[in-house]
């Protein structure tokens, strides 16, 4: 039997959107109906009608549940958000074998995006999907130049790590992200790390260390990924769309990109290892962020070939 699992999805004035999202989970390659649980707050256009208008053409393939609500101002953020929707799959699912799958609203995940998540999620795992700008959507050569550069110079990053401080559940190839567009843990994890942080920026980042530091396990394995929306105006703070406009920035001004050299990251590697050898796994993403941060040292011109 297929395990319980639950997509999580907060939304903010996503009408334009969140149809596609849905459309995306109803062609899901798995053998049951896929539960939705999405948080609506601080919505003006019509976000919870659209999204019931699509569940009912995906023809009983996806079960959703909508919650509409209006957070204080000092409160609508997408930690407090996200942390809502979370909560409705935890009270959805109500069994600590179930499987939480966050992703966000402007998303188009493949068909196999669930089952790929079902199969890399064993007990005490953080699932992490790579993420890619939607293909549907245009965007500036220019701009494709500077992400090219990017995954290169992560990728380079990757290779460092798994040479001086490799990870047995987490191998490589292996890409790098874990953010709240693709991101599953269970839900004992999930409540041993005491749900998703409400801050205004970085709850996912936060989630995932406060999960690492409960005795989960960080994976990153390659089937597992989605399409995100190549917008540059999001609804949250320190999100993807504020990546687009500085790329679009770096394009436009000819600026070279600016990045710790990987030297810094030759040393964090090996600072982790010791850190890991002698405190344990679970006390390195504390301890880390309690380090100075590596300053951008490093031009990377993303105008030369990756």
């Amino acid at each position: 039997m297929t395990r319980p699992f639950c997509v999580c999805v907060p939304a903010r004035n996503e009408a334009k959107r969140i149809a596609t999202l849905i459309e995306a989970l109803g062609s899901q390659q798995v053998g049951r109906p896929v539960r939705i649980a999405l948080l609506v707050n601080n919505s003006d256009d019509g976000t919870a009608a659209i999204a019931r208008s699509a569940a009912e053409r995906t023809c009983d393939r996806v079960m959703l549940r909508v919650e509409e609500c209006a957070f204080p101002a000092r409160a609508a953020h997408a930690g407090s958000a996200r942390r809502a929707a979370m909560a409705m799959g935890v009270h959805w699912l109500g069994t600590y074998q179930g499987l939480l799958i966050a992703t966000d609203a402007d998303c188009r995940p493949p068909t196999d995006w669930i089952s790929t998540n079902l199969a890399a999620a064993r007990a005490g795992h953080v699932v992490g999907g790579a993420i890619i700008l939607d293909e549907l959507e245009p965007v500036a050569t220019e701009l494709l130049a500077v992400r090219a550069r990017l995954d290169a110079y992560w990728q380079a990053v990757r290779e460092i790590e798994d040479r001086l401080d490799p990870l047995t559940w987490d191998p490589p190839p292996r890409h790098g992200d874990n953010t709240g567009a693709s991101l599953a843990l269970d839900i004992r994890l999930y409540l041993r790390a005491g749900g998703v942080p409400c801050i205004a920026t970085g709850e996912d980042r936060a989630l995932v260390a406060n999960a690492i530091g409960a005795g989960g396990q960080l994976v990153h394995p390659p089937s597992v990924w989605t399409r995100t929306s190549a917008r540059n105006v999001g609804r949250a703070a320190g999100g993807m769309a504020e990546d687009m406009r500085r790329w679009q920035y770096l394009a436009g001004s000819g600026q070279a990109l600016l990045v710790p050299d990987l030297r810094h990251w030759r040393q964090r590697a090996l600072w982790r290892r010791a850190w890991r050898e002698a405190h344990g796994d679970a006390a390195v993403p504390a301890a880390e962020a309690a380090l100075d941060p590596m300053p951008n040292d490093m031009a990377l011109d993303w105008k030369r070939a990756a």
